[in-house]
């Protein structure tokens, strides 16, 4: 009796290891969205644990049915902790898409099929106003932010997600599990509107492979630095990590460095420019901070502002001669708002609107979506460049309504979604043109969008 007890005892155990390594999961999950650069085109991304074919069928929402089909392939990944678990990432890009057009779609292949998500093509124009949703540091614990960003996606605020880096903590934890589950959590979002990433210094175990492997943005580097447009504006996504991580390669920061250089000169040809005219970058690292740690942007020399030793690949010099307007950074758990500056002076418009019209570009550091480090303190007294700093869970919105007005607002899901700081940057040029002389600023209230549907 007690040898087929321990006989049961064993088959229970190992059964289901058993049926797994013989039928792995084929179903799509993890699914989420991207934009590859084209406005006709969306990204659809998945996982499987078996080798599966990448097929998507969509068709217009509302509608009677899949009207088309789309296939891509999958690509195997080996993550590198000790058990070496595989998993098969799917990428099928959608063509041939709308403008502005709603789609219904599934994922999958004849073994397993998603259920319907839902999406709608961005726009084929400069001529419109999209909106964002802006954080960083989201974790698999503690993702406080998460449930509000679901219903807000919902409810069709968003047009776009940016992920400023730090995700899952970290996607390569317990041999991957983590990543998994996070993915699986934020598919809920990622899976309706495209989800726009960069790298943060969590991502970077077996050279960021997890990272590189799960998410599918535009350009050829596997996400590090890419750059996209949408409405009237140029967006740089770049990493700030590989000025820390020298050991996968210090001539990423060279190769990085001349691709900004030759992005931002495109980015500022006159038609260019005049069709595009706000440029906004997104690193994880931010170049200025006021928050008590010992992070690089509490340090006046930071490396992402100077660059390396001696003052090689600097940033700031560079986004302020190309005439960058709005740098958005994560990395610190908590909210700030800068003053227009550059090299530590402050640049307002005017005392009275410092927003309009500002003679340096602005920084907004947003990251506070939640986590399981909690959030980060502020050193008590405020820098003279520091103009709004909190300490609540939250996420930033943005809608850049047209060529010269571009609205920010941070939502604080600790005070129920209240929203506790907002801006309007106005600019009626921009370009290295529009910079000038520093002038102090000092607080102004900020009365956001009306109720017409926007934030």
């Amino acid at each position: 009796m007690w040898g087929l007890r321990r006989l049961a005892c064993f088959v229970c155990l190992w059964l289901p290891r058993l049926q797994c390594e013989e039928s792995p999961r084929v179903s799509p999950e993890q699914v989420h969205l991207s934009y590859p650069g084209d406005p006709a085109s969306m990204t659809i991304t998945w996982t499987t644990f078996g080798s599966a074919d990448s097929l998507v069928v969509f068709g217009p929402d509302p509608g009677p049915a899949f009207t088309h089909q789309a296939q891509g392939r999958a690509t195997k990944f080996v993550d590198g902790g000790q058990l070496h678990r595989t998993m098969y990432v799917h990428r099928v890009t959608l063509t041939g898409l709308l403008s502005g057009h709603r789609y219904a779609y599934r994922c999958g292949s004849p073994k397993g099929w998603s259920r319907t998500f839902c999406f709608q093509a961005l726009r084929n124009s400069s001529d419109w106003s999209p909106r964002f949703a802006v954080f960083g540091d989201m974790g698999k614990l503690n993702p406080q932010s998460l449930p509000r960003l679901q219903r807000d996606t919902e409810m069709g605020l968003y047009d776009v997600i940016l992920h400023v880096g730090d995700f899952a903590y970290n996607l390569d934890t317990n041999n991957a599990l983590v990543g998994d589950e996070f993915m699986r959590k934020i598919e809920p979002v990622a899976a309706l509107v495209p989800y726009m990433t960069c790298p943060g210094n969590h991502e970077q175990k077996y050279n960021f492979s997890n990272y590189r492997a799960r998410f599918s943005m535009p350009g050829s580097t596997e996400g590090l630095w890419y750059s996209w447009d949408v409405g009237p504006a140029h967006i740089i996504s770049f990493s700030t990590e590989v000025y820390f991580y020298l050991e996968y390669g210090q001539q990423l920061v060279a190769e990085q460095f001349q691709w900004l250089v030759g992005d931002l000169q495109a980015a500022s040809q006159p038609e260019r420019r005049k069709e595009r005219p706000w440029i906004i970058t997104m690193g994880h690292r931010p170049m200025y901070c006021s928050n008590n740690d010992r992070d690089d942007c509490t340090l006046h020399e930071s490396i992402i502002r100077r660059g390396l030793d001696p003052h090689r690949y600097g940033l700031e010099d560079l986004f302020y001669k190309y005439g960058v307007d709005l740098e958005l950074w994560a990395h610190e758990h908590s909210y700030e708002r800068l003053w227009p500056v550059y090299n530590y002076k402050v640049y307002n418009g005017s005392a009275e609107a410092p927003y309009t019209n500002p003679g340096a570009p602005v920084h907004i550091i947003t990251g506070s979506a939640g986590c399981k480090e909690r959030l980060d303190p502020f050193v008590p007294t405020p820098r003279e460049w520091s103009a709004v700093r909190i300490e609540d869970y939250g996420y930033t919105r943005m809608q850049i309504f047209n060529r010269t007005h571009l609205w920010l607002e941070q939502v604080s899901d600790d005070q129920d979604g209240k929203v506790v700081d907002g801006i309007w940057l106005i600019k009626e040029q921009h370009g290295p043109e529009a910079w000038g002389k520093p002038r102090l600023g000092r607080a102004c209230p900020f009365p956001g969008p009306d109720d017409s549907g926007d934030f």
